[in-house]
């Protein structure tokens, strides 16, 4: 097979997408592919990311003889749930980058209002004083619940909710941002030997996020809706 070209690879990650996801998902893409730069710039995204203390993705691989199987050289640590880790919330738009919120590890609806009534409305109010931004949330149940809904509801003046096709991060230039942090946070020595550690080092990295970074995503979304 390598003489064919193959090669041992991972399978990407994607979303799980039933047929209805994929229908929602191209009639959104068709609905907002022709958006101006100005009208983007009007966006503001928001999403959730957990961030563990001990990074496994299993892709570490060693070479070992039969019966080497339990030398140091060829174990590899492991800890429940990743060692502990944080939740994140955070925003952004082309204009400004939030400041990201340490949330419960499981988000519900009166954390989710809590967020949004403290550092979602005064961003808008001051990233949008004109009131035509639209902010951006996925679909997860604490987005959707009543008391949150209401709360958009009472608030349809300052600024609009945008729908949001189900199971689509991969539509989420946030996304984005998370990879970013999370590169940078393996790239630093040592590990993170704590929850307080991890914390810091993740707050650390997202205040010295470029500008140039997150706007060049936002500009980078006529071209990605292009492709369906």
């Amino acid at each position: 097979m390598l003489d064919m070209g193959l090669c041992s690879s991972r399978p990407i990650r994607v979303p799980l997408l039933t047929k209805r996801h994929r229908q929602l998902r191209l009639q959104w893409a068709r609905e907002h592919r022709d958006r101006t730069m100005d009208e983007w710039k009007k966006l503001a995204w928001s999403e959730e990311s957990r961030f563990l203390i001990h990074h496994v993705d299993g892709r570490v691989r060693v070479r070992r003889l039969p019966g080497e199987q339990f030398l140091p050289s060829c174990t590899g640590g492991h800890t429940q749930a990743g060692g502990g880790g944080i939740m994140l919330w955070g925003m952004f738009s082309w204009a400004a980058l939030e400041p990201v919120v340490v949330v419960e590890q499981i988000m519900k609806a009166a954390n989710y209002l809590n967020i949004i009534a403290d550092q979602l409305y005064p961003y808008m109010a001051f990233v949008f004083p004109t009131r035509n931004g639209i902010f951006q949330q996925d679909n997860a149940p604490c987005h959707k619940a009543r008391i949150v809904l209401e709360w958009f509801e009472e608030h349809t003046d300052e600024f609009h909710l945008k729908s949001w096709p189900p199971n689509s991060p991969d539509l989420n230039p946030r996304e984005h941002i998370w990879d970013v942090m999370e590169w940078q946070l393996r790239a630093q020595t040592p590990p993170c030997p704590n929850i307080s550690t991890l914390c810091d080092r993740c707050l650390d990295i997202r205040y010295n996020l470029s500008p140039v970074m997150y706007q060049k995503l936002v500009a980078s979304m006529p071209g990605e809706l292009q492709l369906f």
